[in-house]
């Protein structure tokens, strides 16, 4: 195959490097930068509102799992259910020793409920006003069951477990307006004035003694009219035989009605919990696409109403030796620069609102960089797409088509 020699005196059409295609596609945003502005805004709400969605969700999900490895998944819950009548049942009194003897089982506590013990600030605060606190009859080694922390104060211990002491939970502390525990504070529980000497940090894995009274098991039962018998036994097992603690525990816990007693793990809610928060990041993150779908579309019109004013400029680029493929490419590499800008700021305003509001929370800041690269990428496609158009449509304007019109 022969080539056929281009005829003396014609010259070739000079090629545009990566820069030159950068500088041509800066012109318009440089002509225009009010308008590139408010375009490139479209599409930075978009990406900052999905990087921001990404980065809150993976900023919790960061602070479950820290909690969830500090407190441990091998917590199993033992609760009386109902009978069969439908009233509620009891556990036996030697339910904590028969469920001690579960061989994988390392750490038992209890607490139980005082029912006639309501818990007031003061003897002078209306009966009917209890704020929904409830008094418990509690072991010693409850904390280290539960993994419940110390806001303030100490914990019960084999001398005051005997005397008219009390811890309170972050919330019955909060309801009765107390703010640290002291020996000049006191709390009316039943009819008997208990000295506050801790106060609780709120406890996930165990949420119902944020709204408790806690005292002694033999005070309870000497001052209070405590039965004995405890209303909730808390497990810690070996990681490895949690399930198989689980089948047997009820049973074990009550072997005359295994079916009267509720088995239960508290981290299975945490993680029920972070499973609902990955659905609602899905929802908010298609939110975030149609914003970003919103800002595509102002880039689109952005660069037809540029190709319609730029008429006489690419007209004269066409006169002076411009081809078809470099007017495409300098329309095309405007729109992805501006689109590029957009993200880019979108991006980082999303990183900068998931790092405010994860400090705030007191999350450790989490954001994946797949979110912060991929926002990026989406709009270099979102770009490609709203550019294409008026690219062609540009490049197939004639010289004196283009000039005429101007």
């Amino acid at each position: 195959m022969t080539t056929v020699p281009r005829p003396p005196g014609v010259l070739r059409p000079a090629r545009l490097g990566p820069r030159d295609v950068v500088r041509v596609g800066a012109v318009g945003l440089r002509t225009r930068p009010m308008r590139a502005f408010l375009s490139a805004l479209g599409i930075a709400i978009g990406i900052a509102a999905m990087v921001a969605v990404v980065g809150v969700s993976a900023s919790s999900r960061a602070d479950l799992d820290r909690a969830l490895a500090a407190l441990g998944t091998n917590l199993l819950t033992v609760a009386p259910g109902n009978t069969l009548t439908g009233e509620k049942a009891r556990l036996p009194l030697e339910s904590e020793s028969m469920v001690r003897r579960i061989a994988p089982v390392r750490e038992v506590s209890a607490v139980g409920l005082v029912d006639d013990a309501k818990v007031y600030r003061t003897s002078r605060i209306p009966e009917t006003d209890t704020k929904g606190i409830a008094a418990y009859a509690t072991r010693a080694d409850l904390r280290a069951a539960t993994g419940a922390a110390l806001h303030s104060g100490t914990w019960l211990n084999g001398a005051t477990a005997s005397f008219p002491a009390t811890v309170l939970g972050s919330t019955a502390a909060r309801r009765l307006g107390i703010g640290h525990a002291g020996p000049d504070v006191q709390v009316l529980i039943g009819r008997t004035l208990f000295t506050v000497v801790g106060i609780l940090d709120p406890a996930p894995l165990a949420p119902e003694l944020d709204s408790a009274a806690l005292v002694g098991w033999p005070v309870a039962q000497a001052r209070l009219g405590f039965d004995g018998h405890p209303t909730t036994i808390y497990t810690r097992s070996r990681d490895a035989s949690v399930e198989q603690v689980r089948e047997v525990l009820g049973a074990t816990a009550n072997p005359e009605a295994p079916n009267e007693v509720e088995v239960s793990r508290p981290s299975d809610a945490l993680a029920a919990r972070k499973a609902a928060g990955e659905a609602f990041t899905g929802l908010l993150l298609g939110l975030g696409a149609v914003a970003l779908l919103v800002g595509g579309v102002g880039v689109a019109n952005t660069m037809v109403i540029s190709v319609l004013e730029r008429r006489s400029e690419i007209g004269l680029r066409r006169s002076l030796g411009a081809t078809r493929g470099q007017i495409r490419t300098q329309f095309l590499s405007e729109s992805l620069l501006l689109s590029l800008l957009g993200g880019a700021g979108g991006a980082l305003l999303g990183a900068l609102v998931t790092a405010v509001y994860a400090l705030y929370q007191g999350w450790p800041v989490e954001v994946p960089a797949w979110a912060v690269f991929g926002g990026i990428a989406a709009t270099l496609v979102i770009g490609a797409v709203a550019g294409l158009y008026p690219a062609i449509r540009a490049s197939r304007l004639s010289p004196t088509e283009a000039l005429s019109a101007a």
